[in-house]
């Protein structure tokens, strides 16, 4: 007889990890106007969108667990902060709008690379008129999705599972001797997506989706704005569930779809399908809210069988956040006017986002020879959620489950800030990758982060 079969008795249960808080969740439409400034690829030979391929969503999942300290968790179809001023200028509203203090909101973002360019100090370049304007209407859109979230909290249950997705795949590609950004085929990639099913009464009110791959499959020949596959993926989730459904990005610095950099949304809808299955594979292999499969008995047929039902079960109550910064390395960061001249023979518009991306990365985020990264981390139940600016290589979020294997870690890039930085591997610096020569921080700063996370996590399960 085999280890398992003798440790298995009536009235074992398979264990779903879970969530037992009061529980809201509202939607707004934030699809941003036609004609703004939504250039965000070098090679883009124009600047303002012409249409909107899927609409763009921000939601809030409002959670109120046992602590009763509300949190509020919004998940935004949107680019990235290339200022400081604006990420603190929207959050800081929504906070001011909520009562709530920083530690309190996680601002996430898609990432796509399809959307308006998010950077109030570009409002002098063409279609830049429109997004102080649509700045504002985000924070109007967090304050209002947030408030009738957190109003129209009831008691219920997130119950989390997991399952796989091949749509990421590495993207360090080296050619020739040169380090690209593209569909490496001997890379490996984590395909892990991490669902919460969100019930109250007993119904499923809404799902969170937490996956790493980078929103990359529309780019410069596209003149929509489009929340890339992430649309596609809520469609088929929602037509199922008939609820709301949240996208948050994972640790996906290198990690993005096979096919991309394309202008045809009949690839990113594609993608978005084949994320949307899997979430709903690993949906329909949950037992019903509430409930675990219990081990109820033995039924003599031909053979005899093991009877196993769904059973009504409790836990999941703890609560509890923390927001804490890490201090970061540097390296040697060259002058602009070095990168100018080291840029000076590519093409022009090229050169001019790349000086453009520098700047911004430096501004509001550096003040002396480290940086202080900050980490959001949030208990729920069983659950921790963690979140920072950057983006981390996707190495954070596999440590961490490695580390904390029986709870569920939904690790989100792109979130608040300061910081909207790449934290990529020692091996990304050593091949010259992008990520690697594009950020600020010196090489071993993801491996801090790391550390940080971890710290913080234990210090939430230990509670």
């Amino acid at each position: 007889m085999n280890d398992t079969a003798a440790a298995t008795r009536l009235g074992d249960r398979i264990r779903v990890p879970r969530t037992r808080a009061r529980i809201g969740v509202a939607r707004r439409d934030i699809t941003p106007p036609v004609g703004i400034r939504a250039k965000n690829w070098g090679p883009a030979d124009w600047e303002r969108s012409e249409g909107a391929h899927r609409p763009f969503e921000l939601t809030a999942l409002a959670v109120i667990g046992a602590d009763e300290r509300p949190r509020v968790l919004l998940a935004v179809d949107g680019t990235w902060w290339r200022r400081v001023a604006d990420e603190q200028g929207v959050r800081g509203a929504i906070l001011d709008g909520l009562g709530l203090e920083p530690d309190q909101l996680m601002l996430s973002l898609s990432h796509t690379h399809a959307g308006a360019v998010l950077c109030a100090a570009d409002a002098h370049l063409p279609g830049g008129e429109l997004i102080p304007g649509y700045l504002e209407a985000l924070s109007a859109a967090g304050v209002a999705a947030g408030r009738e979230a957190l109003d129209g909290a009831r008691p219920g249950l997130i119950e989390w599972t997991t399952g796989t997705c091949t749509l990421a795949a590495e993207r360090e590609l080296d050619l020739d001797g040169r380090a690209l950004v593209g569909y490496n085929p001997q890379g490996t990639a984590d395909d892990t997506v991490t669902i919460g099913r969100i019930s109250v009464d007993g119904r499923v009110r809404a799902t969170l989706v937490n996956y790493a791959c980078h929103p990359t499959t529309l780019a410069w020949q596209s003149r929509e704005v489009s929340p890339d596959y992430v649309g596609a993926m809520r469609e088929i989730v929602e037509a199922a569930t008939g609820e709301p459904c949240l996208f948050v990005q994972g640790a996906s610095g290198e990690l993005a779809p096979r096919e991309q950099y394309t202008g045809d949304v009949t690839v990113a809808d594609r993608h978005g399908r084949s994320l949307g299955h899997a979430v709903l594979a690993a949906l329909d292999a949950l037992p019903l809210p509430g409930e675990e499969l219990t081990l109820d008995g033995v039924v003599e047929s031909g053979a005899p069988l093991a009877i196993w039902a769904g059973r009504p079960v409790d836990g999941g109550d703890g609560a509890r956040g923390v927001v804490a910064a890490v201090e970061l390395p540097l390296r040697d960061l060259p002058t602009l006017d070095q990168l100018a001249e080291e840029w000076k023979d590519i093409d022009p518009r090229s050169r001019d986002e790349r000086l453009g991306r520098a700047r911004n990365l430096r501004d509001g985020y550096i003040d002396g020879p480290t940086v202080q990264h900050p980490v959001w981390a949030w208990r729920w139940g069983d659950a921790v959620i963690v979140g920072h600016p950057g983006e981390a290589y996707s190495r954070l979020q596999t440590t961490l489950r490695e580390r904390f294997p029986a709870a569920p870690i939904v690790v989100m890039n792109l979130t608040n800030g300061p910081g909207f930085v790449y934290l990529p591997t020692r091996e990304a610096y050593d091949r010259g990758a992008y990520q690697a020569w594009q950020t600020p921080l010196a090489a071993g700063a993801l491996e801090l982060l790391e550390a940080h996370a971890v710290t913080l996590v234990a210090s939430l399960l230990d509670d």
